[in-house]
């Protein structure tokens, strides 16, 4: 019923153009700098921990790419970077939907007849599934490439053979599937948390529990969409 709201009653399009173009920097632009730090390093931490556990002479060393290739492109990129985008974008949306609610302005929008829930949410849930592909596609970068610096810089691996791992065995379909799990991930974490903190009831305190518990929720959506993802697309 929520969801169906939000297509009743619409405003004009341009309306919504300028509010997607808001929700888009503070969604993707504003989201830059977290991702690029959490991605550089898993993809840093993956090279390390990979070469660790080779132990036998005979596996090539160009299979420590190959790892940090598919883990990133397959799992680390699309769903640590959607998880940490849960904290960040998903308490964000709550708590500003929660505020509003208890400041009663949702309520002042719906009286001079704004479908509100069309008006704040929509464009949230659009410019997510517009920028978070966008990270991702940043992410899976930034990891092969933090990858690549932690593995020449202490000896572990040769830029030579770190670049024939990466282009080895090299399947397409895994950056679609990392795609459609950023827009899929995206559409949960938006709408759980604009849910949660729409409907926030009492003061500021229910407001922070809704925030908490937008986050968490989203969380859990993610994964549990991240196994059935893998189970229908791979």
């Amino acid at each position: 019923m929520f969801l169906g709201a939000l297509f009743s009653s619409r405003e004009k399009l341009s309306v919504y153009y300028r509010l997607i173009m808001d929700e888009c920097i503070n969604i993707g632009i504003n989201s830059v700098f977290i991702v690029s730090i959490v991605s550089t390093f898993i993809g840093a931490v993956t090279c390390v921990q990979t070469a660790y556990n080779l132990v036998s002479p005979l596996i090539p060393l160009s299979i420590i790419a190959v790892i940090v290739r598919d883990s990133t492109i397959l799992e680390l990129a699309p769903t640590i970077t959607s998880v940490v985008l849960a904290g960040k974008v998903g308490s964000n949306i709550a708590g500003q939907l929660g505020t509003m609610r208890i400041t009663e302005q949702i309520d002042a929008l719906e009286v001079i007849g704004i479908n509100s829930q069309s008006y704040l949410v929509l464009p949230k849930i659009i410019a997510s599934m517009l920028m978070f592909p966008l990270l991702v596609t940043l992410a899976a970068f930034l990891s092969i490439w933090g990858g690549y610096l932690a593995g020449t810089i202490s000896g572990i691996i040769t830029p030579t053979d770190y670049i024939d791992g990466l282009r080895s065995d090299f399947k397409q379909f895994g950056l679609i599937f990392a795609l459609i799990k950023s827009v899929v991930f995206a559409f949960l974490i938006t709408t759980i948390s604009a849910f949660k903190g729409f409907n926030v009831q009492g003061g500021a305190l229910e407001v922070g529990a809704a925030s908490t518990s937008a986050v968490t929720n989203s969380c859990i959506a993610v994964l549990a969409a991240d196994f059935l993802l893998a189970q229908l697309l791979l």
